[in-house]
């Protein structure tokens, strides 16, 4: 119901849409170009987050050009390079090696200014304790004025859990909770890795689990979301967050909050 799953073929695929998605906030397209090929955005009403995965590309638009950016062969290679750009701003994407790039996009009502993050600009954090630990990567968060996007990435170790103990933010009850919706994105180090996604609701109306192997996708909706990296196989997570709400503010399952203490 909520996974989908990217071919990594060449050109522009749209994963999700609003008119084909549970969620109504983000839009995600993955692009793959080879050098010298071109893909070109003209959306209206939509703010947007290039996220170079690997390789490199130029990124240009009205007012802005960054030019042969990205730092990475995998997305285990250091920190991401990632664009914001405004609502109703034309821009295109132009490949300088082979480049694979998420391209988030989310509903925009005000004007703000572009923004080239670097490698160097993305926020490093240690998160969880042993059994969930991971290392989180915050890219286009709160320090970029944008309306809803909000982008960051993991590296979870074999054997640990995301997104644990589980925890939501489908509500709006501020300062605690944030309506906020959210897509994940997985690969993992090696071909046959896989991982175990679930998305639940306290009412029970809502209780999905998937294998998860590169190339896949699961959005979130709502509901509690705790994912399991299988032991032997690094995973890397792209997580996209949009709201009017930008940032953590999410509530734990109640059974395991004394996971907490």
């Amino acid at each position: 119901m909520y996974k989908r799953t990217w071919n990594k073929k060449y050109g522009k695929s749209q994963i999700f849409t609003k008119d084909d998605s549970f969620c109504q906030n983000v839009e995600i397209d993955m692009v793959r170009l080879a050098e010298g090929e071109i893909k070109s955005y003209n959306e209206s009403d939509k703010e947007f987050g290039v996220l170079i995965l690997t390789g490199k590309c130029t990124v240009e638009g009205d007012g802005f050009k960054y030019e042969n950016i990205g730092e990475r062969e995998t997305v285990f290679d250091g920190n991401a390079t990632c664009v914001y750009v405004p609502r109703n701003t034309d821009f295109k994407i132009t490949g300088c090696s082979d480049v694979k790039i998420a391209v988030t996009k989310c509903p925009s009502t005000k004007d703000h200014k572009p923004v080239l993050i670097k490698p160097e600009d993305v926020v490093a954090k240690e998160m969880g304790k042993p059994g969930w630990e991971r290392h989180a990567m915050f890219v286009l968060d709160e320090r970029v004025e944008a309306d809803q996007i909000y982008i960051g990435e993991c590296w979870i170790e074999g054997g640990q859990w995301s997104s644990y103990p589980p925890h939501k933010h489908d509500d709006m009850n501020m300062p605690t909770e944030a309506a906020t919706e959210e897509i994940y994105y997985y690969e993992f180090d090696k071909p046959q890795g896989f991982g175990i996604q679930k998305v639940y609701t306290k009412e029970g109306d809502v209780d999905e689990t998937y294998t998860v192997k590169s190339g896949d996708f699961v959005e979130i909706p709502r509901g509690y979301h705790p994912f399991h990296t299988a032991p032997g196989y690094k995973n890397y997570m792209l997580w996209i967050m949009a709201g009017p709400v930008r940032g953590f503010y999410m509530t734990t399952d109640e059974e395991h909050k004394w996971l907490n203490g």
